[in-house]
């Protein structure tokens, strides 16, 4: 009976012990996995897509298999509005997005984005580097976005019709697909035609039925997600930077171990780089590739008509701070 109760006692006061020790013990970093879904609009031949596998795979071997980074493409997960609120809710999830959906959190993410506030990749990247732009990037942390990179460039968007394009007048009358931002709404209408918020899913066959009579977007995206086939003529407005970022939630971020970080950090800031240099490479080919296999013809426009009309633009926007737009204009102009 003495035994019985002494193994008994003795029980009782290891049990807690193992228990406690179980619950307060942090994972091993060597036990560390987690697997990330990242989504984005763009098709499968297209250079962002290319870039965002190349990076997953380069992450993962990094990482011995730790990170995982499932993509996504062509919004078969969620995407633009619905994809940063991914992110915001803590999913385990990157969203690949233009900086204007960054603008529903930081107002000042909508100037960056705006038309025709550069009018070449340099510029954008060296307001990148500047100081209001480091605040913005912080102000978004503060509402749980933690942004990987912001400058996965991939062309100016200009217009994708059948009817030559050359003045705001010429754009009366057509209804012109676009992502559901706001801000490239407003651009649209502004520039003189009717914006249509599409997803890409149903833009080509919307073209074919004449729902819509165009659509806008890059020469990159023209030659490989089926643009070429229903629209026959790109009117080279430039209107707005095709750009995106990828995000990923602050709460999830904060639980990956540093070591780990620092590759993802590093592959997200490699890709960037090696797709703008793609990028830029690339165009001239792409548009004769287009013009003489494709039967696409590209002209010129008025310039200084169109960003006359988008103007008002940067007067009407919410919530952003007095004089940035400004304070940009005059980082360009002392860009060496």
């Amino acid at each position: 009976m003495k035994k019985i109760l002494a193994l008994l006692l003795a029980l009782c006061m290891v049990l807690p012990l193992a228990a406690c020790g179980d619950s307060k013990q942090p994972e091993a970093e060597g036990d560390f996995h987690l697997v990330l879904k990242l989504s984005h609009v763009f098709a499968p031949g297209e250079a962002l897509t290319k870039t965002m596998d190349s990076i997953a795979d380069r992450i993962k071997e990094r990482t011995n298999g730790a990170i995982e980074i499932q993509t996504f493409p062509q919004g078969q997960l969620a995407t633009y509005k619905d994809g940063l609120e991914q992110v915001v809710r803590g999913s385990e999830f990157i969203s690949v997005e233009d900086p204007s959906y960054l603008g529903d959190y930081v107002p000042d993410f909508n100037i960056l984005a705006g038309p025709m506030l550069v009018s070449s990749f340099e510029e954008y990247e060296y307001l990148l580097q500047s100081d209001e732009v480091k605040a913005m990037f912080e102000a978004a942390e503060q509402k749980g976005i933690k942004i990987l990179n912001l400058d996965y460039i991939f062309g100016f968007r200009s217009m994708m019709t059948n009817k030559v394009i050359e003045k705001p007048e010429d754009l009366k009358g057509l209804q012109i697909r676009t992502p559901g931002s706001q801000l490239y709404v407003d651009t649209i209408n502004h520039m003189g035609a009717t914006a249509v918020p599409l997803p890409f899913s149903e833009t080509i066959s919307a073209v074919q039925q004449g729902v819509v009579d165009g659509l806008e977007g890059t020469i990159d995206a023209y030659a490989t997600n089926g643009s070429a086939e229903v629209a026959k003529n790109m009117a080279l407005t430039k209107h707005l930077l095709g750009v995106c970022g990828a995000y990923i939630s602050t709460k999830v971020w904060d639980t990956i171990p540093e070591e780990y970080q620092i590759i993802i950090q590093e592959e997200f800031n490699a890709g960037a780089a090696e797709m703008v240099k793609t990028i830029a490479e690339g165009e001239a080919a792409t548009r004769a590739k287009l013009e003489e296999e494709m039967g696409i013809s590209f002209n010129e426009v008025d310039s200084a008509a169109f960003q006359e009309k988008v103007a008002p633009i940067y007067d009407n926007m919410p919530g952003v701070t007095p004089g940035l737009y400004d304070r940009f204009k005059e980082i360009i102009a002392e860009m060496p």
